[in-house]
Protein backbone atom coordinates (compact mmCIF):
# COMPACT_ATOMS: atom_id res chain seq x y z
CA UNK A 1 0.00 0.00 0.00
CA UNK A 2 0.87 3.58 -0.49
CA UNK A 3 1.84 5.14 2.62
CA UNK A 4 3.89 8.38 3.92
CA UNK A 5 7.14 6.80 4.11
CA UNK A 6 6.88 5.45 0.36
CA UNK A 7 5.96 8.94 -0.57
CA UNK A 8 8.85 10.02 1.18
CA UNK A 9 10.90 7.78 -0.99
CA UNK A 10 9.93 8.74 -4.13
CA UNK A 11 10.47 12.80 -2.97
CA UNK A 12 13.97 11.75 -2.48
CA UNK A 13 14.19 9.81 -5.98
CA UNK A 14 13.44 12.27 -7.62
CA UNK A 15 13.79 15.18 -6.00
CA UNK A 16 17.33 16.18 -8.42
CA UNK A 17 14.76 16.24 -11.76
CA UNK A 18 11.41 17.45 -10.78
CA UNK A 19 10.56 20.86 -10.11
CA UNK A 20 9.05 22.60 -6.88
CA UNK A 21 6.33 23.95 -8.59
CA UNK A 22 5.17 27.42 -7.19
CA UNK A 23 2.20 27.02 -4.66
CA UNK A 24 0.73 30.66 -5.01
CA UNK A 25 -2.07 32.66 -3.09
CA UNK A 26 -4.74 33.74 -5.63
CA UNK A 27 -5.58 36.97 -4.45
CA UNK A 28 -8.59 37.29 -7.14
CA UNK A 29 -10.11 33.74 -6.80
CA UNK A 30 -10.01 34.77 -2.69
CA UNK A 31 -11.96 37.78 -3.23
CA UNK A 32 -14.80 36.05 -5.72
CA UNK A 33 -15.24 32.86 -3.43
CA UNK A 34 -14.44 33.78 -0.25
CA UNK A 35 -11.70 31.83 0.71
CA UNK A 36 -8.48 32.00 1.00
CA UNK A 37 -7.16 30.28 -2.04
CA UNK A 38 -3.48 29.08 -3.04
CA UNK A 39 -3.16 27.47 -6.99
CA UNK A 40 -0.22 24.51 -6.95
CA UNK A 41 0.64 25.30 -10.19
CA UNK A 42 2.07 21.95 -11.57
CA UNK A 43 0.76 23.76 -15.21
CA UNK A 44 4.68 24.47 -14.80
CA UNK A 45 6.61 21.21 -14.39
CA UNK A 46 9.07 19.81 -16.82
CA UNK A 47 6.97 17.98 -19.53
CA UNK A 48 4.31 20.71 -18.50
CA UNK A 49 2.07 18.37 -16.12
CA UNK A 50 2.37 16.33 -12.84
CA UNK A 51 2.30 13.30 -14.33
CA UNK A 52 6.18 13.79 -14.15
CA UNK A 53 6.57 12.45 -10.74
CA UNK A 54 4.90 9.34 -10.79
CA UNK A 55 6.34 8.45 -14.02
CA UNK A 56 9.87 8.77 -12.46
CA UNK A 57 9.63 6.90 -9.52
CA UNK A 58 7.88 3.94 -10.95
CA UNK A 59 11.15 3.89 -13.60
CA UNK A 60 13.26 4.97 -10.96
CA UNK A 61 12.84 1.89 -8.83
CA UNK A 62 12.76 -0.60 -12.05
CA UNK A 63 16.33 0.74 -12.59
CA UNK A 64 17.53 -0.07 -8.39
CA UNK A 65 15.48 -3.08 -9.09
CA UNK A 66 18.08 -3.88 -12.15
CA UNK A 67 15.17 -4.04 -14.84
CA UNK A 68 16.68 -2.25 -17.90
CA UNK A 69 15.24 -3.58 -20.83
CA UNK A 70 12.97 -1.01 -21.28
CA UNK A 71 9.30 0.63 -20.13
CA UNK A 72 6.69 0.75 -22.52
CA UNK A 73 3.46 2.84 -21.51
CA UNK A 74 0.28 3.76 -23.64
CA UNK A 75 -1.28 7.99 -23.35
CA UNK A 76 -1.97 10.19 -25.69
CA UNK A 77 -0.62 12.76 -23.62
CA UNK A 78 0.98 13.92 -20.37
CA UNK A 79 1.78 10.59 -18.85
CA UNK A 80 3.71 9.49 -22.66
CA UNK A 81 5.88 12.62 -21.99
CA UNK A 82 6.52 11.48 -18.69
CA UNK A 83 7.73 7.95 -19.39
CA UNK A 84 9.92 9.22 -22.41
CA UNK A 85 11.40 11.88 -20.48
CA UNK A 86 12.43 9.11 -17.31
CA UNK A 87 13.16 6.49 -19.93
CA UNK A 88 15.56 8.89 -21.82
CA UNK A 89 17.31 10.09 -17.99
CA UNK A 90 17.89 6.60 -17.29
CA UNK A 91 19.34 5.26 -20.48
CA UNK A 92 16.75 2.75 -21.08
CA UNK A 93 14.46 2.02 -24.38
CA UNK A 94 11.07 3.62 -24.04
CA UNK A 95 7.96 2.86 -26.23
CA UNK A 96 4.88 4.82 -25.71
CA UNK A 97 2.04 3.43 -27.76
CA UNK A 98 -0.75 6.27 -28.84
CA UNK A 99 -3.94 5.98 -30.35
CA UNK A 100 -3.72 6.51 -33.90
CA UNK A 101 -5.90 10.07 -33.54
CA UNK A 102 -3.34 11.56 -31.59
CA UNK A 103 -1.93 15.19 -32.63
CA UNK A 104 1.07 14.79 -34.62
CA UNK A 105 2.36 17.96 -31.97
CA UNK A 106 2.16 15.25 -29.10
CA UNK A 107 3.63 12.27 -31.22
CA UNK A 108 6.47 15.07 -32.38
CA UNK A 109 6.88 16.03 -28.48
CA UNK A 110 6.73 12.25 -27.12
CA UNK A 111 9.51 11.34 -29.86
CA UNK A 112 11.92 14.72 -29.34
CA UNK A 113 12.03 13.00 -25.79
CA UNK A 114 13.86 9.70 -27.52
CA UNK A 115 11.20 7.24 -27.14
CA UNK A 116 9.57 5.24 -29.52
CA UNK A 117 5.92 6.09 -30.77
CA UNK A 118 3.63 3.19 -32.17
CA UNK A 119 0.29 4.46 -33.52
CA UNK A 120 -2.06 1.50 -32.55
CA UNK A 121 -6.01 1.62 -32.42
CA UNK A 122 -9.01 4.39 -32.35
CA UNK A 123 -8.77 4.68 -29.04
CA UNK A 124 -6.96 4.64 -25.50
CA UNK A 125 -8.60 1.67 -24.21
CA UNK A 126 -7.07 -0.04 -27.15
CA UNK A 127 -4.03 1.48 -27.40
CA UNK A 128 -3.65 -0.05 -23.75
CA UNK A 129 -4.61 -3.53 -24.63
CA UNK A 130 -1.84 -3.18 -27.59
CA UNK A 131 0.57 -1.85 -24.96
CA UNK A 132 0.03 -4.15 -22.29
CA UNK A 133 0.40 -6.98 -24.95
CA UNK A 134 3.63 -5.74 -26.37
CA UNK A 135 5.49 -5.21 -23.41
CA UNK A 136 5.24 -8.71 -22.40
CA UNK A 137 5.88 -9.91 -25.56
CA UNK A 138 9.19 -8.40 -25.37
CA UNK A 139 10.19 -8.36 -21.94
CA UNK A 140 9.40 -4.70 -21.30
CA UNK A 141 8.26 -3.28 -18.25
CA UNK A 142 4.58 -1.51 -18.63
CA UNK A 143 4.21 1.55 -16.93
CA UNK A 144 0.56 2.22 -16.19
CA UNK A 145 -0.64 5.52 -15.69
CA UNK A 146 -2.24 5.68 -12.75
CA UNK A 147 -2.86 2.04 -11.00
CA UNK A 148 0.75 1.50 -9.51
CA UNK A 149 1.24 2.28 -5.99
CA UNK A 150 5.05 3.72 -7.07
CA UNK A 151 2.95 6.05 -9.36
CA UNK A 152 0.99 7.33 -6.83
CA UNK A 153 3.66 7.63 -4.52
CA UNK A 154 5.15 9.73 -7.14
CA UNK A 155 2.22 12.16 -7.41
CA UNK A 156 1.83 11.93 -3.46
CA UNK A 157 5.01 13.94 -3.02
CA UNK A 158 2.52 17.44 -4.83
CA UNK A 159 1.15 17.19 -1.03
CA UNK A 160 3.85 17.45 1.02
CA UNK A 161 5.33 20.47 -0.75
CA UNK A 162 1.58 22.08 -0.61
CA UNK A 163 1.79 21.48 3.13
CA UNK A 164 5.38 22.42 3.91
CA UNK A 165 4.56 26.00 2.69
CA UNK A 166 0.74 25.97 3.42
CA UNK A 167 0.16 23.50 6.97
CA UNK A 168 -2.61 24.79 7.83
CA UNK A 169 -5.28 23.91 4.56
CA UNK A 170 -8.39 23.17 5.48
CA UNK A 171 -9.22 21.46 2.35
CA UNK A 172 -7.39 20.70 -1.54
CA UNK A 173 -8.74 20.61 -4.35
CA UNK A 174 -7.46 17.84 -6.77
CA UNK A 175 -8.60 16.55 -10.48
CA UNK A 176 -9.71 13.20 -11.00
CA UNK A 177 -9.48 10.77 -13.91
CA UNK A 178 -7.94 7.71 -12.85
CA UNK A 179 -7.21 8.47 -9.46
CA UNK A 180 -3.35 8.00 -9.16
CA UNK A 181 -2.73 11.65 -8.91
CA UNK A 182 -5.84 12.50 -6.33
CA UNK A 183 -4.55 8.31 -4.27
CA UNK A 184 -1.34 9.70 -3.56
CA UNK A 185 -2.18 13.33 -2.23
CA UNK A 186 -4.81 11.74 -0.39
CA UNK A 187 -2.99 9.74 1.57
CA UNK A 188 -0.47 12.31 2.42
CA UNK A 189 -2.88 14.81 3.03
CA UNK A 190 -4.51 12.57 5.73
CA UNK A 191 -1.20 11.68 7.11
CA UNK A 192 0.05 14.97 8.01
CA UNK A 193 -3.11 16.82 8.20
CA UNK A 194 -6.21 14.61 9.19
CA UNK A 195 -8.64 17.02 9.50
CA UNK A 196 -8.50 18.35 6.10
CA UNK A 197 -10.90 17.89 3.35
CA UNK A 198 -9.44 16.48 0.06
CA UNK A 199 -12.17 17.34 -3.01
CA UNK A 200 -11.89 15.05 -6.36
CA UNK A 201 -13.23 16.88 -9.07
CA UNK A 202 -14.22 14.93 -12.38
CA UNK A 203 -15.43 15.95 -15.70
CA UNK A 204 -19.26 15.49 -16.17
CA UNK A 205 -18.22 13.88 -19.70
CA UNK A 206 -15.91 11.06 -17.64
CA UNK A 207 -17.88 10.59 -14.75
CA UNK A 208 -16.78 7.08 -13.94
CA UNK A 209 -15.09 7.84 -10.98
CA UNK A 210 -17.54 10.50 -9.37
CA UNK A 211 -20.20 6.92 -9.89
CA UNK A 212 -18.18 4.90 -8.37
CA UNK A 213 -17.18 7.19 -5.52
CA UNK A 214 -21.02 7.52 -4.50
CA UNK A 215 -21.93 3.93 -4.93
CA UNK A 216 -18.72 2.36 -3.18
CA UNK A 217 -17.99 -0.20 -6.26
CA UNK A 218 -16.38 0.19 -9.66
CA UNK A 219 -18.80 1.88 -12.34
CA UNK A 220 -17.76 2.11 -15.92
CA UNK A 221 -18.63 4.29 -18.74
CA UNK A 222 -20.23 3.57 -21.69
CA UNK A 223 -17.77 6.39 -23.15
CA UNK A 224 -16.52 9.44 -22.55
CA UNK A 225 -16.63 12.87 -23.86
CA UNK A 226 -14.77 16.13 -22.67
CA UNK A 227 -12.37 18.52 -23.26
CA UNK A 228 -10.71 17.76 -20.50
CA UNK A 229 -8.78 14.96 -22.10
CA UNK A 230 -6.36 14.50 -19.11
CA UNK A 231 -8.94 13.25 -16.86
CA UNK A 232 -11.16 11.59 -20.13
CA UNK A 233 -11.22 8.06 -18.43
CA UNK A 234 -13.82 5.66 -19.45
CA UNK A 235 -13.35 2.69 -16.68
CA UNK A 236 -12.90 2.78 -13.15
CA UNK A 237 -9.67 1.44 -11.27
CA UNK A 238 -10.39 -1.03 -8.40
CA UNK A 239 -7.02 0.05 -7.47
CA UNK A 240 -7.32 3.29 -6.94
CA UNK A 241 -10.85 3.44 -5.96
CA UNK A 242 -10.24 1.71 -2.60
CA UNK A 243 -8.17 4.62 -2.04
CA UNK A 244 -10.34 7.45 -2.45
CA UNK A 245 -12.99 5.60 -0.68
CA UNK A 246 -10.75 5.36 2.29
CA UNK A 247 -9.19 8.75 1.79
CA UNK A 248 -11.29 10.83 0.14
CA UNK A 249 -14.38 13.04 1.45
CA UNK A 250 -15.81 14.38 -1.45
CA UNK A 251 -16.27 13.99 -5.28
CA UNK A 252 -17.67 16.73 -7.16
CA UNK A 253 -18.78 17.05 -11.30
CA UNK A 254 -18.40 19.62 -13.69
CA UNK A 255 -19.64 20.37 -16.89
CA UNK A 256 -17.93 21.40 -20.03
CA UNK A 257 -18.60 24.93 -20.26
CA UNK A 258 -17.14 25.41 -16.79
CA UNK A 259 -14.46 23.82 -17.60
CA UNK A 260 -13.73 26.32 -20.65
CA UNK A 261 -14.63 29.59 -18.36
CA UNK A 262 -11.89 28.04 -15.88
CA UNK A 263 -9.65 27.67 -18.25
CA UNK A 264 -10.25 31.42 -19.86
CA UNK A 265 -10.15 32.42 -16.38
CA UNK A 266 -6.82 31.19 -15.55
CA UNK A 267 -5.84 32.57 -18.61
CA UNK A 268 -6.63 35.85 -18.45
CA UNK A 269 -6.91 36.79 -15.01
CA UNK A 270 -3.75 34.70 -13.35
CA UNK A 271 -1.80 34.44 -16.56
CA UNK A 272 -1.74 30.46 -16.57
CA UNK A 273 -1.95 28.56 -19.40
CA UNK A 274 -3.76 25.71 -18.08
CA UNK A 275 -5.28 22.06 -20.24
CA UNK A 276 -8.82 21.09 -19.17
CA UNK A 277 -8.12 18.64 -16.62
CA UNK A 278 -5.64 21.09 -14.72
CA UNK A 279 -8.36 23.50 -14.61
CA UNK A 280 -11.56 21.61 -12.94
CA UNK A 281 -10.65 22.43 -9.49
CA UNK A 282 -10.62 26.18 -10.30
CA UNK A 283 -13.96 25.34 -12.19
CA UNK A 284 -15.54 23.47 -8.85
CA UNK A 285 -14.78 26.84 -7.12
CA UNK A 286 -15.75 29.63 -9.75
CA UNK A 287 -19.59 27.81 -10.30
CA UNK A 288 -20.20 26.65 -6.72
CA UNK A 289 -19.66 23.16 -5.94
CA UNK A 290 -17.45 23.96 -2.76
CA UNK A 291 -19.66 24.23 0.21
CA UNK A 292 -16.79 24.97 2.66
CA UNK A 293 -16.92 27.92 5.61
CA UNK A 294 -16.12 31.34 4.54
CA UNK A 295 -12.39 31.79 5.40
CA UNK A 296 -11.06 28.35 4.78
CA UNK A 297 -8.04 27.94 3.43
CA UNK A 298 -7.89 25.91 0.44
CA UNK A 299 -5.28 24.73 -1.93
CA UNK A 300 -6.50 24.46 -5.48
CA UNK A 301 -3.80 21.79 -7.81
CA UNK A 302 -3.30 22.91 -11.43
CA UNK A 303 -2.24 19.67 -12.90
CA UNK A 304 -1.41 20.22 -16.54
CA UNK A 305 -0.91 23.11 -18.86
CA UNK A 306 -0.33 20.80 -21.81
CA UNK A 307 -3.85 22.65 -23.86
CA UNK A 308 -3.86 22.15 -27.93
CA UNK A 309 -3.63 25.44 -29.07
CA UNK A 310 -6.39 24.57 -31.35
CA UNK A 311 -9.10 24.13 -28.41
CA UNK A 312 -7.22 26.82 -26.60
CA UNK A 313 -8.44 29.03 -29.42
CA UNK A 314 -11.44 27.81 -29.55
CA UNK A 315 -12.46 28.33 -26.33
CA UNK A 316 -10.91 31.87 -26.34
CA UNK A 317 -13.50 32.54 -29.10
CA UNK A 318 -16.01 30.89 -27.74
CA UNK A 319 -15.61 32.89 -24.02
CA UNK A 320 -15.35 36.03 -25.71
CA UNK A 321 -18.67 35.73 -27.20
CA UNK A 322 -20.50 34.26 -23.88
CA UNK A 323 -18.98 37.70 -21.83
CA UNK A 324 -20.45 39.66 -24.14
CA UNK A 325 -17.20 40.96 -25.53
CA UNK A 326 -17.62 39.49 -29.05
CA UNK A 327 -21.16 40.02 -31.34
CA UNK A 328 -21.64 38.13 -34.41
CA UNK A 329 -24.26 39.50 -37.18
CA UNK A 330 -25.75 38.69 -40.25
CA UNK A 331 -26.82 42.06 -41.37
CA UNK A 332 -29.42 42.07 -44.55
CA UNK A 333 -28.65 45.26 -47.09
CA UNK A 334 -29.94 46.67 -50.17
CA UNK A 335 -26.91 45.42 -52.55
CA UNK A 336 -26.08 49.03 -54.06
CA UNK A 337 -23.07 51.33 -53.33
CA UNK A 338 -22.74 53.02 -50.21
CA UNK A 339 -24.78 50.42 -48.07
CA UNK A 340 -21.79 49.01 -46.73
CA UNK A 341 -20.54 52.02 -46.02
CA UNK A 342 -23.82 53.31 -43.91
CA UNK A 343 -23.87 50.16 -41.96
CA UNK A 344 -19.91 50.36 -41.49
CA UNK A 345 -20.49 54.48 -40.05
CA UNK A 346 -23.12 52.88 -37.77
CA UNK A 347 -20.84 50.40 -36.40
CA UNK A 348 -18.35 53.63 -36.09
CA UNK A 349 -20.77 55.57 -33.90
CA UNK A 350 -21.65 53.15 -31.33
CA UNK A 351 -17.70 51.95 -31.23
CA UNK A 352 -18.37 48.78 -32.12
CA UNK A 353 -15.21 47.48 -33.87
CA UNK A 354 -15.87 45.59 -36.95
CA UNK A 355 -12.87 42.54 -36.82
CA UNK A 356 -14.35 40.32 -39.24
CA UNK A 357 -16.26 41.16 -42.04
CA UNK A 358 -17.83 39.05 -45.22
CA UNK A 359 -20.44 39.89 -48.45
CA UNK A 360 -22.99 37.75 -49.62
CA UNK A 361 -25.56 38.51 -52.47
CA UNK A 362 -26.13 34.78 -54.04
CA UNK A 363 -27.76 33.34 -51.13
CA UNK A 364 -30.75 31.76 -51.46
CA UNK A 365 -32.40 33.48 -48.80
CA UNK A 366 -31.95 36.26 -50.22
CA UNK A 367 -34.23 38.95 -52.02
CA UNK A 368 -33.31 40.02 -55.20
CA UNK A 369 -31.11 43.10 -54.61
CA UNK A 370 -30.21 42.28 -51.26
CA UNK A 371 -27.08 41.09 -49.93
CA UNK A 372 -26.25 39.84 -46.66
CA UNK A 373 -22.96 41.17 -44.66
CA UNK A 374 -21.62 38.89 -42.06
CA UNK A 375 -19.73 40.67 -39.36
CA UNK A 376 -17.75 40.08 -35.96
CA UNK A 377 -17.79 43.04 -33.63
CA UNK A 378 -15.44 43.50 -30.45
CA UNK A 379 -18.20 44.98 -28.23
CA UNK A 380 -17.69 45.94 -24.07
CA UNK A 381 -20.22 43.94 -22.55
CA UNK A 382 -24.18 43.19 -22.73
CA UNK A 383 -25.45 47.29 -22.62
CA UNK A 384 -23.19 48.10 -25.31
CA UNK A 385 -24.52 45.06 -27.43
CA UNK A 386 -27.84 46.40 -27.07
CA UNK A 387 -26.93 49.45 -28.54
CA UNK A 388 -25.88 48.11 -31.43
CA UNK A 389 -29.03 46.06 -31.91
CA UNK A 390 -30.93 49.93 -31.35
CA UNK A 391 -29.07 51.14 -33.67
CA UNK A 392 -29.71 48.56 -36.41
CA UNK A 393 -33.65 48.90 -35.94
CA UNK A 394 -33.46 52.26 -35.73
CA UNK A 395 -32.21 52.85 -39.12
CA UNK A 396 -34.29 49.82 -40.30
CA UNK A 397 -31.55 47.35 -41.06
CA UNK A 398 -32.52 43.71 -40.14
CA UNK A 399 -30.09 41.09 -38.75
CA UNK A 400 -29.88 38.05 -37.23
CA UNK A 401 -27.20 36.90 -34.21
CA UNK A 402 -25.59 33.58 -34.65
CA UNK A 403 -23.83 32.59 -31.59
Amino acid sequence: MVDLKRIGRARKRIGDVVLRTPFAYAPILSELSGYEVYLKKENLQRTGSFKLRGAFNKIATLVEEGRKNGVVAASAGNHAQGVAFAARHFGIDGTIVMPEFTPLTKVMGVRELGAEVILHGSNYDEAYAYAVAYAEEHGKDFVHPFADEEVMAGQGTIMLEMLEEQPDLDAVVIPVGGGGLISGCAVAAKSLSPEMDVIGVSAAGAPAMKQSFDAGRPIDSTSVRTIADGIAVRDTSPVTLEYLLKYVDEMELVGEDEIASAILFLLERQKLTVEGAGSVGVAALLHGHLDLPKGSRVGILLSGGNIDVTMLSLIIEKGLVKSYRKMKLVVTLIDKPGALERFAGLMREVQANIVQIGYDRTSTDLEFGDAHVSVALETKGQEHQEQVRQVLREHGFPFREEH
